[in-house]
Order: C-alpha cells, then sequence, then structure tokens
C-alpha cells in the first residue's frame, strides 16, 4: 500500500528553503573547532533523563546506546581506541540539561554526545555545542525549523512524519476523516507540530471550525474534560485526534478515551510520540487499532531487524535491566544505535575525532540501519528515511498499514511552519 503518490512525493520533496542554504553556508565557514584528544579512549556523552516524567522514554535510549558501545569495544572499539561512554541524568528539568551538557563538554571532554528527547531539551543545550564546538546526536522525531552545526539529527523531520499522518487519514484507505483534534503536550514540539499540521489541513480544505487544538502540562494525570470535548467532538463521525502528547502523561489519556467509551473505530488516535516503548507502560487491551507515525518499528520483517530486536532483548537481560528479555525496540530506540553506528562509520571515515572533520564524513553517508538503508543529507544534518504508518496490536506491538515507496529526503523547514499561513 503506498502513503504517497508520486505526485505528492515529488511536491515534497521539491520544497527547497532559504534557511537550509543560509545553514550550509555558515557551516562550512566556520573556522573554530574542537581539538581532538590525545587520550586512548573515545569519550562518549549520554545525555538522557533516567529520572523524572520523560524517563518512561529516555532510559531506553541509554541502555541501547550501552549496547552498540559495547558491541563495538568488542569488536575493537574506533581506531583502536575504547568508547568510554559518561552517563549524566538532567532529571527532565530543561534547565539541567544545558547545565550537564556544559559539564560533558567542558569538564568531561567528551568527543560526542548521543542525548535529549524532547525540543526544549534540545534547544536548551543548543548554544552550548556551538560555543564549546561540540557534537550532539539527537535522535527523535521533532518539529523541524531548525539547523545547527553542532547536532547531527537522525529523527524524522515534519515531512517524514507528520505530513504523511495527516495525509494518511485524509485518504480513503485511512478513513477519509474531515474532522481534527490536535492534543499536545505543552511545549515547543507539540506548539509547532500543531502549528504545522493546521496550516496543512487548512491548505487541504478542512474548515477551520473542524480543527480544535488543547495543550496540557507535562505529567498532566486528569483527562476526563478533555475527552468529554473529544467525545463531543466525535459524535458525528469522521474525527480523529492527531496526539503529541509526551511522556508519562500518555498513559492516563488512553485510559479516560477508553473510559468513556471512545475507540480506534469511532475515533482513532493518530501519535506521535507513542511507539512501542511507552506502550509497555499501558495496558494494550484498550490501544487496539489506535495509530502511530513513524520511521521503524519492531515488526519490520528484516533478518536485520531480527537480529537486532534479539540482541536488544538479550542485552537487557545479560544487564539485569528493568524488563529484561521482554524489552522491546522502537523508533528512538532504532536511531539512538543508528547514530552510534554512523558516528563510528564517520570517525574512520575522517580517521579522526576532530568533530569539523566528522560532521564533514557524516555528508552523503550511507549506512544499513536494521531497519534499512538510510542516508545523511550533504548538508543539512538530516537522515534520508521511509514513512511508516503503524497500527496498535493487542500485545503492544504494531501491524505496519501503510508505508512509502523508497526514502524521504529531509525537509527540516515546512512550508507549513508560518504563523500567518492560517489566518489567511
Amino acid at each position: 500500500m503506498k502513503l504517497l503518490s508520486k505526485k505528492t512525493i515529488s511536491a515534497v520533496l521539491g520544497m527547497a528553503t532559504m534557511g537550509a542554504l543560509l545553514f550550509t553556508s555558515c557551516a562550512g565557514g566556520s573556522s573554530s573547532k574542537k581539538s581532538e584528544s590525545s587520550d586512548d579512549v573515545i569519550k562518549m556523552g549520554i545525555l538522557h533523563s533516567l529520572s523524572g516524567t520523560m524517563a518512561i522514554s529516555e532510559v531506553s535510549l541509554k541502555d541501547v546506546a550501552m549496547m552498540a558501545i559495547d558491541e563495538i569495544n568488542a569488536d575493537g572499539g574506533i581506531l583502536g581506541k575504547q568508547i568510554e561512554p559518561v552517563i549524566v541524568d538532567p532529571a527532565s528539568d530543561w534547565d539541567m540539561f544545558a547545565e550537564k551538557a556544559k559539564e560533558l563538554l567542558a569538564k568531561d571532554k567528551v568527543d560526542v554526545t548521543f542525548g535529549c528527547w524532547t525540543s526544549v531539551s534540545r534547544k536548551s543545550v543548543l548554544p552550548v555545542y556551538e560555543e564549546y564546538k561540540g557534537l550532539l546526536f539527537y535522535q527523535v522525531q521533532y518539529e523541524g525549523q531548525e539547523q545547527s552545526p553542532n547536532i547531527i539529527y537522525t529523527g524524522a523531520t515534519p515531512n517524514q512524519q507528520l505530513i504523511p499522518a495527516a495525509e494518511y487519514l485524509m485518504s480513503e484507505d485511512g478513513g477519509d476523516y474531515k474532522k481534527f483534534y490536535l492534543l499536545g503536550t505543552d511545549y515547543v514540539f507539540p506548539r509547532t507540530a500543531n502549528l504545522i499540521l493546521k496550516n496543512y489541513l487548512l491548505a487541504m480544505g478542512v474548515p477551520a471550525a473542524n480543527i480544535i487544538e488543547e495543550y496540557t502540562p507535562f505529567h498532566h494525570q486528569d483527562y476526563q474534560t478533555i475527552v468529554s470535548k473529544i467525545k463531543k467532538f466525535a459524535a458525528e463521525g469522521d474525527a480523529c485526534v492527531l496526539s503529541t502528547i509526551n511522556g508519562d502523561s500518555n498513559v492516563p489519556f488512553y485510559k479516560e478515551f477508553a473510559n468513556q467509551g471512545l475507540s480506534a473505530s469511532t475515533c482513532p488516535i493518530m501519535a506521535f510520540s507513542v511507539a512501542e516503548d511507552e506502550l509497555r507502560a499501558m495496558d494494550t487491551e484498550f490501544l487496539t487499532g489506535h495509530l502511530a507515525a513513524w520511521n521503524y518499528y519492531e515488526s519490520i520483517k528484516t533478518p536485520e531487524n531480527f537480529k537486532f530486536v534479539e540482541k536488544f532483548k538479550k542485552y537487557c537481560e545479560s544487564k539485569g535491566l528493568p524488563g529484561g528479555i521482554d524489552r522491546v525496540t522502537d523508533d528512538p530506540i532504532h536511531w539512538t544505535y543508528t547514530a552510534v553506528y554512523l558516528y563510528k562509520k564517520a570517525v574512520e571515515k575522517a580517521g579522526t575525532t576532530d568533530v569539523e572533520k566528522v560532521i564533514e564524513a557524516l555528508s552523503g553517508l550511507e549506512y544499513q540501519s536494521p531497519g534499512g538503508l538510510v542516508k545523511m543529507d550533504a548538508a543539512n544534518h538530516h537522515l534520508a528515511k521511509p514513512v511508516l504508518i503503524g497500527e496498535i496490536r493487542a500485545d503492544g506491538q504494531f501491524d505496519i498499514i501503510s508505508e512509502t515507496e523508497g526514502l524521504i529526503n529531509p525537509e527540516p523547514f515546512s512550508q507549513y511552519a508560518k504563523q500567518d499561513i492560517a489566518q489567511n
């Protein structure tokens, strides 16, 4: 089943942005750089929330990064050097992210960092990495509208997640939905994502009256009133929810959704921040049939992915990690694992851990990830990748019900992100 028509794909891939051109020019003109470490190890910073509201999602990114590090070290390391992980816990505190980032760069002298989940945490550390000329791999889907010479973005851009998901729901195969409830956590990603989604829907002819937008704070637990509004909104049919709720708030939201008699058949939820790992902490009985848009699922049926899934489960069991053999992989876990190996491949290509030379080596680099071949854009620090729509199964896994043909090139700057479009 095709998610996007050839005409639509051509239009999406043809969107050019001045921001990308300006970024390429600025990045190429940088003269300051982090000097290569003279130690006999390569220091990798891991900057993820291991406590607080985002721990439900971020702990697994630390775990899979450690698995990749152990694999690489067992295979001889990188350029003959062993990787030394430096793990810090910003504890879901956005200001703490900047403090811990500075600690990693100025005190620990890490060569590279893998970290952040929320966009507010990424934006908190961005100026730190630019100031210290460090290198951060950011592994989670996000709202775009950003490029930094010191950040490599392995998660999806809006045209690799948001737009294809909305387009699918509007299609005959996706249910031909006419009404959209945009519900998110109150911070950068959901706000910008919903601006893009709203402007896209308006451009596609959806009346403004058929689009509702609402936000809740991090760790919000009481969704009774909001779900009541959704139920009323969906009473006449043709309605769906586009959810950018993050962290542990997803648990009470889906539970309340079911408590009030709503289901995937009456009002499907298309989630942008719920994957297999979050589903481990949820009662999947009332989640069956709801949707998500990602670029990887554990259920991808390839020998490489079967091997990756098995390795992660056995790693968690052997290390005595919570969940053990029952652990799952998901999109951000996959892109974290891929990011570590992309860094390894780039360092080996450059012959050094010097940040500028590693970034240069990453340009256009291809890698056979567990989920399939991906390619780093030659200019904008993002990955070309496929787009997959998944339907939640009772066992907490996803059936892949739609996917694009080939890789979708990343477009960090969306044409639908302008504030004034919705006013037209």
